[in-house]
C-alpha cells in the first residue's frame, strides 16, 4: 500500500496551512505596534491562534481514520511513518510563515487599522478583503525577508528562555495528537478511548504553558515598545525567537513522538 494517499495530501495541505497561520500570528504584535493598535493587535492575534486551535482539533477524527485505512501487515511501522510525514509538514508550513512573515507584517497592519475602523468586526475585516480590490492590496504588500530585518538583533536581545519554552511547547503541540492516536494502538482494545483522550491533556498542558509563561511577556513587551521604555529591536528579537524555536520545537516532534506515544500508553493503562 502506498504510503503517501490522497487523505494524507488533505490532511498534510490542512496542516500546512494551520501551522502557517499559527507562525503569521507573531507578526500581528509588530503590526500592532506599527501602527500603534496593540490592543487590537492582540485581539487579532488571539482570533488567529483560536482559529488554528480550532483546526487542529478538526483534523484530529481524519488523522485517525489513517489506522483504519493502513494495511494489517506492519501496521504499527506504516502509521509511523505516515504520522512523521505529517509532523514534516508542520515543519514546512512554519518555514512558509517565516518566507511570508515580511508580507504579513504589512498585510495585519492594514487589517489592524481596518479592524479598528470595524469596530472589531473581524467577519467585516474579512469581507472587506474579499474582492478583487482587497486581493489586490494583499499582493502589493508582498515582500520578500532580507538581512536587513536581522540587522541590530544580537544574541544580548534574545529571550533565550523563551526561546527554551516556547521549542518545548511546539513540539507538545506538535506530536500530542498524533502521539496519543498512536498510543491507541499499543494499549488493549477497552483503553483505546483513554489513550485517544489523553490528547486533550497533553495540549491543555501546553496551553497552559504558553498563557503562563509565554503570552504575558510578549504583550508586556509590545507595551513597553510602545512606550518607548525599551527598543523596537527587542520586539523584532521576540518575533524571531518565537518562529524560530516554533520551528525547531516541530524538528523536536519527531524525537518525541514515539516517547510520548508510550507514555500515553502507559497512562491509559494506568488511569
Amino acid at each position: 500500500m502506498e504510503l503517501i494517499t490522497g487523505k494524507i495530501m488533505i490532511i498534510a495541505s490542512f496542516l500546512l496551512i494551520v501551522t502557517m497561520i499559527e507562525t503569521l500570528a507573531y507578526s500581528t504584535r509588530i503590526s500592532g505596534v506599527r501602527v500603534r493598535l496593540i490592543a487590537t493587535a492582540i485581539s487579532l492575534f488571539s482570533t488567529l491562534v483560536v482559529v488554528a486551535r480550532l483546526s487542529t482539533t478538526i483534523q484530529q477524527p481524519l488523522t485517525a481514520k489513517l489506522i483504519a485505512e493502513a494495511p494489517g501487515i506492519d501496521k504499527l511501522t506504516f502509521i509511523e511513518e505516515q504520522y512523521r510525514i505529517l509532523i514534516g509538514v508542520t515543519s514546512i508550513g512554519v518555514l512558509v510563515g517565516m518566507i511570508l512573515f515580511p508580507t504579513f507584517i504589512q498585510i495585519f497592519s492594514r487589517a489592524i487599522i481596518q479592524l479598528s475602523h470595524e469596530r472589531g468586526s473581524v467577519i467585516t475585516l474579512f469581507l472587506r478583503f474579499l474582492n478583487l480590490d482587497g486581493i489586490k492590496k494583499i499582493f502589493a504588500c508582498f515582500r520578500l525577508p532580507t538581512f536587513t530585518y536581522l540587522k541590530g538583533i544580537t544574541y544580548k536581545t534574545i529571550p533565550k528562555r523563551l526561546f527554551v519554552m516556547n521549542v518545548i511547547v511546539s513540539a507538545i503541540f506538535t506530536t500530542g495528537v498524533l502521539s496519543s492516536i498512536y498510543a491507541s494502538m499499543l494499549v488493549p482494545e477497552d483503553y483505546t478511548q483513554a489513550a485517544l483522550m489523553s490528547s486533550g491533556i497533553i495540549n491543555g498542558i501546553a496551553t497552559i504553558l504558553l498563557t503562563l509563561f509565554i503570552d504575558p511577556k510578549a504583550s508586556v513587551l509590545a507595551d513597553r515598545v510602545m512606550k518607548k521604555q525599551v527598543d523596537y529591536i527587542y520586539l523584532k528579537s521576540y518575533s524571531l525567537t518565537m518562529v524560530s524555536s516554533k520551528f525547531f520545537g516541530t524538528i523536536v516532534a519527531q524525537f518525541l513522538f514515539l516517547p510520548a506515544a508510550y507514555y500515553v500508553a502507559w497512562f491509559a493503562n494506568w488511569i
